[in-house]
């Protein structure tokens, strides 16, 4: 079946994959002594493994684990994963099960997903190059082309920041949505042609950079992994600035007309 430019999805590059998992705790809540020493000890358990590298320098981790004290929410403790395989968060996964935190608590909901850069602008431009001279999405030409332009993407320091992303430095309240676009029949993402999604999604990018240095953002791609289609994770110094974020966010005209939003959970990163 070939794809029209209007059902044609995006290209996306994929880096570590993601679990977010919320729990509350099954007897009375630990005081503030006892939590920290619960998620010390789930930290030691879950720390990601080291990179193997022929040098003789240190090696980096590859993922990280955090924990979160839900405040406002019916749930106690928000878990996050970043991993560089579904196999290793199923093994952090099974790590955090076997620790007295893990004995402690039930699970409420969880999110898989993986970090995600869209690359709706070169998909864009491609398209519109392959409809110009007689081809198609797909072809050898395009696939070529494709190929020059993903790997220096890929390569750049913004995008790695994307796909391996860091926990950011002073920065320690955290707020978690999943969210998905719209499918009504009226107001539909999917029909929409790739250069409109790209327009919009230009526009998108645009709110969330007015919040550089105050709010860091993860974006996770989960479709065919969970209900959601996207899973993002904030981190900033400041809460109030989800708020001033995500408000900003729901009146551009990507979000106003085409965004679904699920649960929200904030809270503060347990040292």
């Amino acid at each position: 079946m070939t794809l029209t430019p209007t059902a044609h999805p995006p290209e996306t590059l994929e880096g570590w994959y993601a679990l977010h998992q919320i729990f509350r705790f099954t007897r009375q809540k630990p005081d503030a002594a006892s939590l920290a020493r619960l998620v010390k000890s789930a930290a030691s358990a879950t720390r990601s493994p080291k990179q193997p590298r022929k040098t003789k320098s240190s090696s980096p981790p590859i993922g990280w684990s955090r924990f979160v004290r839900l405040i406002g929410s019916t749930s106690d403790i928000m878990a996050i994963h970043f991993r560089e395989s579904l196999d290793a968060i199923g093994a952090a996964q099974d790590s955090l099960a076997k620790t007295q935190l893990g004995k402690s608590v039930q699970p409420v909901y969880s999110f898989l997903s993986v970090a995600e850069a869209g690359l709706y602008h070169i998909t864009a431009e491609l398209a519109r190059a392959a409809a110009a001279r007689g081809g198609k999405v797909g072809d050898a030409e395009y696939a070529k082309a494709l190929a020059e332009r993903v790997g220096p993407e890929r390569e750049s320091q913004q995008v790695k920041r994307r796909l391996y992303p860091e926990i950011p430095e002073k920065m320690p309240y955290v707020c978690f949505y999943p969210m998905s676009k719209r499918r009504d029949a009226s107001q539909n993402w999917y029909t929409l042609t790739l250069d409109e999604r790209s327009r919009l999604m230009q526009s998108h990018g645009l709110t969330g950079r007015r919040y550089a240095g105050k709010v860091q953002q993860i974006i996770t791609g989960a479709i065919g992994l969970d209900a959601w289609e996207w899973g993002v994770t904030l981190f900033a110094q400041d809460p109030l600035e989800f708020k001033k974020l995500v408000t900003d966010m729901r009146f551009d005209e990507v979000s106003a007309k085409y965004a679904e939003f699920g649960d929200f959970y904030v809270g503060r990163i347990i040292s």
